[in-house]
């Protein structure tokens, strides 16, 4: 039995099959594009038919524990469920080397020193040196990082369906409310606060949803160094951030 068959299974008990299956086959669709939509940003290695597969059991859960008071129509709320269920079994099936998050993780220490001591955005080869890497395998390791998606601006919270604190929660109660608001507010100052090409990556990428080749296009560099800017702004941001994620 797959997952999604195991899921309705259970489910069943506890809302009727013909209203469940209504819901389902109503927002199929839905389901698709949200999987399509994010296979273009993914690595060939992710297959569409595991994110579908994913996305309808985001959608069944949706379906369970929707509350139409809340104040969010049932589609709005389903994409967050839907896409958050995709970007939860990526996270399951991180490929990546230990040896790569390790090589992240210096990165993002030397980033956090340097700027903490100078005041300023921390440079391609002080970063390098600092974390004892030539600039070459400096710029392999954000090559590498970016293309395993060892991490996202999607994994930080937000209020907005493309970057929410937990994609699959339940909407949240006011003192929660609050505490993403001044999350919100913290990060976009850190995206303000970002070197002005890697800005300018990020609003591309995550605001108008080019891919990374489109991003390269209009910034007139190879979709290899894109790679490289991303992974370096996400990195930093991830250093900046530091005391939130903790």
């Amino acid at each position: 039995m797959s997952s999604v068959a195991a899921y309705v299974t259970t489910a069943r008990a506890s809302k009727p099959a013909s209203s469940m299956n209504d819901v389902v086959r109503q927002h199929a669709g839905l389901v698709k594009r949200i999987a399509y939509h994010l296979m273009t940003r993914l690595p060939p290695s992710v297959q569409v038919d595991d994110l579908i597969q994913a996305g309808m059991i985001g959608l069944i859960e949706a379906s369970q524990n929707y509350d139409p008071s809340q104040g969010a129509s049932f589609e709005t709320y389903a994409g967050i469920r839907i896409r958050g269920s995709m970007l939860d079994e990526i996270r399951k099936g991180d490929w990546a080397p230990r040896s790569l998050h390790r090589r992240v993780r210096q990165i993002g220490k030397a980033m956090q020193e340097i700027e903490a001591t100078e005041g300023r955005d921390a440079r391609d080869a002080e970063v390098a040196e600092r974390a004892g890497m030539t600039l070459e395998d400096y710029h392999n390791t954000l090559r590498d990082a970016n293309g395993y998606r060892l991490f996202s601006l999607e994994d930080l919270p937000s209020g907005e369906e493309g970057a929410t604190e937990s994609l699959t929660a339940r909407l949240k109660g006011p003192e929660e409310e609050v505490e993403n608001d001044r999350f919100r507010a913290a990060l976009a100052r850190a995206i303000a606060g970002l070197p002005e090409r890697e800005r300018l990556v990020m609003a591309l990428y995550y605001n108008e949803e080019l891919n990374l080749r489109e991003t390269g296009e209009v910034l007139g560099v190879s979709e290899s160094r894109v790679c490289q800017i991303h992974a370096q702004a996400l990195i930093r941001l991830r250093a900046r951030m530091g005391d939130w994620l903790e």
